[in-house]
């Protein structure tokens, strides 16, 4: 394996979507907390989507694996990007105390950031195997 910049931030998605993952199963309060009521099988769905994280997060270590992983993060990033509008729009509560408004809405650049991420140390044309 050739370490460079790219490797190495690369090493560092993985690890982040793996941990955040795992998070969904260790602490699912939260993720719980940002489902709107509507949507069912919440629980299910969190198991699901941090199974996805971890897979992905995985994923992008192989090159066999890689596009499809990174198109598998973007897309989580992008599906789980109204549960952050729900939680701004209702407010949030973690074990009985008020997530700050600013938290909240932080989280959304953030997921645009994610998803920048993933695409530039995936899928950037300069990025692919050749």
């Amino acid at each position: 394996m050739h370490l460079n910049a790219r490797t190495v931030s690369r090493s560092a998605l993985a690890i982040f979507f793996v941990v955040a993952g795992t998070a969904h199963f260790v602490r699912s309060e939260p993720y719980l907390a940002i489902m709107p009521p509507w949507i069912p099988w919440a629980v299910t769905l969190v198991a699901v989507s941090g199974a996805a994280e971890i897979i992905g997060g995985l994923g992008v270590c192989f090159r066999a694996t890689r596009t499809a992983a990174a198109w598998g993060l973007i897309a989580l990033l992008v599906a789980v990007f109204p549960a952050n509008i729900y939680a701004i729009s209702t407010g949030m509560v973690i074990g009985g105390h008020s997530v700050p408004a600013w938290m909240l809405w932080t989280r959304l650049p953030f997921q645009l950031l994610f998803i920048a991420w993933v695409y530039q140390v995936c899928l950037r044309r300069d990025a692919l195997p050749r």
